[in-house]
């Protein structure tokens, strides 16, 4: 019988790393089963625990319920999962934990879920990884504004140390910590955290069993290896080199137990395709529009404003020696101004949906759903309008996103430091043809980073789209409003990579 391993998933968030894992399926075999996963915000909560019932309710059934297939076209509420299946529902709240990590009550049930694990699996794994508001580079900027903060006190720098505390515990066969790039440079008391962090987990096991041997993941020529690192920036990891649509570096530590560790340097596997682009995954789906915000919105006024904004960038191009800028808004203007409508959501199933042969496609196109879920669009004002036309089609034109430098003076936004560099991103287009830049939670706040690329839409990517860019499923669904969903979605390991990092364990492991 092949070896099955107990996940204990820390910092789970929405379950983006989890899900990789749990996904894992060979031969009728899933080598990784979730036995606990702890996140403390509800709304991720509430994702965690759905997903773990639908995991359990298709293990059992070998299909998703058609409760959740009709709540997820929009056509039924929310039901109550105990009643479509109470044993599912109640592995599904043993698993997905609302607790916060490092108090009493967390470490409590933690320790209990790990002695169940240890009694009912091979072994067990850990993965998750502390928060990121602590150590990222934006998040440290953004503390040191605040009025007596102090970085020493600050309890996100130690949060890693309750990772720590269920490592001693656990003693997993192995470990995945997940972390922004920024820890590498992030420091307490002088100290880089990083190097705290790596004395605890190089010197753990010392003098009371097996140590972990820590190992960076590589990827050269389209194979990936487990590889001592000679320095920090060993340990980042590049999405895009997994075949995700998506600039996302972060860093990534495995560790491997020592009587374990002799396999992990002859193992490697064949990544998925790189180079995957932002049309790969959104291009398909349905077009839709924006809204107006702060003022009255209908598909109408909505295509008025675009046309007059389309009409007014071509005359401003009008003497200038850029000739594709210029017919590309005149374009823009002309079908525009003859295209029906577009609605501000679409639920409606693509006609090649489910049917493509592509790797990234299959792994995010689910046959059993009948609707889209949560591609539905945000409102913007009216002077932002313009520039999201204005950024789409540069982009589409250029090949680049453009800079604060290159907007015209008529669509300059009324801030004094516009032109001191430090806005020069502030509207940002993902481009069509390439990878998109890193999804955050920033998305969460306001569209101007992640521009559609389509200047027929204008507009900010949706839930789904985002989604998709970090490419969770299909049948991934996002509970709380459409602010936390943003922010479920930015914070999340892409379940892509990380499934690929599962199918690596087990390689070694196995």
């Amino acid at each position: 019988m092949p070896s099955t391993f107990g996940i204990v998933d820390l910092f789970a968030g929405p379950g983006g790393l989890g899900e990789g894992f749990a996904s894992l399926v060979e031969d009728g075999h899933a080598p990784f089963r979730i036995g606990i996963s702890v996140e403390k915000e509800a709304s991720a909560h509430r994702t965690l625990t759905l997903r773990a019932f639908l995991r359990e309710y298709r293990s059992r059934h070998g299909a998703l319920p058609r409760q959740f297939i009709d709540f997820h076209a929009g056509d039924a509420p929310e039901p109550d999962w105990s009643e479509v299946d109470d044993d599912a529902w109640r592995v599904a709240i043993e698993e997905a934990r609302a607790l916060e990590l490092g108090t009493e009550t967390a470490a409590d049930a933690i320790d209990a879920a790990i002695d169940r694990l240890k009694a009912r699996y091979d072994d067990t794994i850990l993965i998750g990884g502390p928060p990121c508001q602590a150590y990222s580079l934006v998040g440290r900027a953004r503390s040191k504004g605040k009025v007596g903060y102090v970085p020493e006190e600050d309890e996100r720098h130690y949060l890693f140390r309750e990772y720590i505390r269920v490592l001693d515990k656990l003693r997993p066969a192995a470990f995945v910590m997940e972390n922004v790039k920024g820890m590498l440079s992030s420091t307490v008391e002088s100290r880089l955290v990083f190097e705290m962090l790596m004395e605890d987990l190089s010197s753990f096991g010392k003098g009371h069993g097996h140590k972990y041997e820590l190992r960076a993941i590589r990827v050269e020529g389209g194979q990936a290896s487990l590889q001592e690192a000679a320095r920090p920036s060993d340990f980042i990891v590049r999405a895009e080199d997994f075949g995700v649509p998506q600039r996302r570096h972060r860093v990534i530590i495995v560790g491997i137990r020592s009587d374990l560790a002799g396999k992990a340097a002859s193992v490697d596997i064949a990544v998925s395709s790189p180079s995957r682009t932002v049309d790969d995954v959104i291009g398909t789906m349905p077009s839709l529009r924006s809204g107006i915000s702060r003022a009255p919105d209908s598909a109408a006024e909505w295509r008025k404003k675009v046309v007059d904004a389309a009409r007014l960038l071509a005359r401003i191009h009008a003497g200038k020696d850029n000739h594709s800028l210029r017919e590309a808004f005149s374009s823009v203007a002309r079908r525009m101004a003859t295209e029906a409508p577009r609605s501000r959501t679409e639920t409606r199933l693509y006609e090649t949906y489910g049917n493509s042969n592509d790797e990234l496609l299959n792994w995010l196109e689910r046959s059993e759903l009948r609707a889209i879920a949560q591609h539905e669009t945000r409102g913007h004002m009216a002077s932002d309008l313009g520039r999201y036309l204005f950024a789409s089609v540069f982009g589409a034109v250029h090949g680049h996103s453009p800079k604060a430098a290159d907007f015209p003076l008529a669509l300059t936004p009324d801030h004094r430091n516009w032109h001191s560099g430090v806005f020069n991103d502030r509207f940002r287009v993902q481009l069509a043809q390439k990878t998109s830049t890193t999804i955050t939670s920033h998305i969460s706040k306001d569209g101007h980073y992640f521009i559609h690329p389509d200047p027929m839409q204008c507009r900010s990517l949706t839930v789904r789209e985002a989604a998709r860019l970090q490419t969770f499923p299909d049948d991934y669904l996002f509970m709380g409003n459409r602010t936390q969903q943003y922010v479920q979605v930015g914070n999340a390991v892409p379940p892509y990579l990380a499934r690929q990092i599962a199918i690596f364990l087990r390689s070694v492991l196995i």
